[in-house]
């Protein structure tokens, strides 16, 4: 900043923050939990390093990311963001897999309320042959739906098989 107050990063390294210091714009002195964590999981330098490295227009996201990235690593160290980012993928399985069992459910219950397809001898007491013409519609119809993977395993981010 040069001003009054340091950055963040120059107040936690204790050093004088110059006016043309590249944490500045980056990590004010009202939130030094910011750059503590980020200069904790990367380093002051490594990170001064990647913000010298880039043009000025994306270095606001590159210290967003690293920030999100920082906080990730600190509640999982082990796969950081990407331990996140597999938890969700999960439950998106998951979710699909529900999903799928309602919709297979639903269909069960309509085709168990619909009549059933019309035998020759209804057929011969029909006169209108738009009748068996709807009927095949209302099947076709529904049988779209037909869940066709029966399969309710998937593969853990371990590599063993869990079942719904």
């Amino acid at each position: 900043m040069g001003g009054n107050s340091p950055c963040a990063s120059c107040k936690l390294l204790r050093r004088r923050c110059a006016k043309d210091c590249i944490f500045a714009p980056y990590f004010p002195s009202d939130d030094p939990h910011k750059f503590a964590i980020v200069h904790k999981v990367f380093g002051a330098s490594n990170v001064g390093k990647m913000l010298q490295e880039l043009p000025v227009e994306q270095r606001a996201d590159a210290v967003s990311s690293l920030v999100y990235e920082a906080n990730a690593r600190i509640r999982d160290p082990v796969y950081g963001c990407v331990g996140a980012i597999s938890y969700l993928q999960n439950q998106v399985s998951q979710l699909q897999m529900q999903l799928a069992v309602a919709q297979a459910e639903i269909l069960c219950i309509q085709m168990q309320q619909e009549p059933m397809l019309p035998t020759p001898q209804i057929l011969d007491q029909v006169d209108d042959k738009s009748f068996l013409h709807n009927q095949y519609l209302n099947f076709a119809n529904s049988s779209t739906n037909v869940i066709h993977d029966h399969s309710l395993k998937r593969e853990s981010i371990f590599g063993d098989m869990v079942s719904s």
